[in-house]
């Protein structure tokens, strides 16, 4: 793999040479730095069904004897289960190679992310220490960083209070076009 694209994180890049590899591989079987980098850049894209594809036509051999491919499939089943702690759990518990580890790290880093998103979509309130498995963080730094992005704590209740994301613009489709639309869905059930 080359190592300029790791270092520019061009995952995208990345993703699709590794697809290539695995493509092109002899016999069809690719070498295990292979795979582990492609379940784990699936993952970071946050892209289930091919990381559970490529775990399943993975052979059982290369499974069972790589262990970082195996530590890479048990970060995928927690993001599967939703278990965002779990997740935060088994990519600290495990030393992983250099050509993975800044895979994981963004994976952590976006985990992360969504996290902080899913709280503020979904919360009016969470406690502290709820929103802390939620990221990963310790307490203190789980408040720290919310404070940073304008988010309320309560030092009393030890609440915190998420900003509402704005509202996706409203794109407005002028009336001819709709009368076009709804003339041609009328148009085509008559035929």
């Amino acid at each position: 793999m080359p190592v300029a694209v790791m270092m520019g994180e061009n995952y995208q890049k990345l993703l699709e040479q590794c697809e290539t590899q695995e493509l092109e591989a002899p016999g069809g079987i690719a070498t295990p730095q292979v795979y582990s980098q492609l379940l784990a850049l699936y993952l970071l894209h946050n892209d289930m069904n091919n990381a559970r594809y490529l775990w399943k036509r993975i052979p059982q051999a290369i499974k069972t004897a790589n262990p970082e491919l195996a530590a890479v499939w048990a970060v995928g089943q927690r993001i599967w289960q939703r278990d965002f702690p779990g997740i935060y759990s088994a990519i600290a518990g495990y030393q992983w190679s250099e050509t993975i580890l800044p895979v994981m790290e963004s994976l952590r880093d976006s985990t992360r992310r969504r996290a902080y998103s899913l709280v503020a979509q979904a919360y009016t309130s969470i406690s502290v220490e709820d929103l802390s498995s939620f990221v990963g963080y310790s307490v203190e730094e789980a408040v720290r960083g919310v404070v940073s992005h304008g988010w309320q704590a309560d030092p009393n209740t030890r609440m915190i209070m998420p900003q509402k994301p704005d509202p996706p613009p409203v794109t407005l489709v002028p009336n001819e076009q709709q009368l076009a639309r709804l003339t041609d869905y009328v148009a085509f059930l008559e035929n």
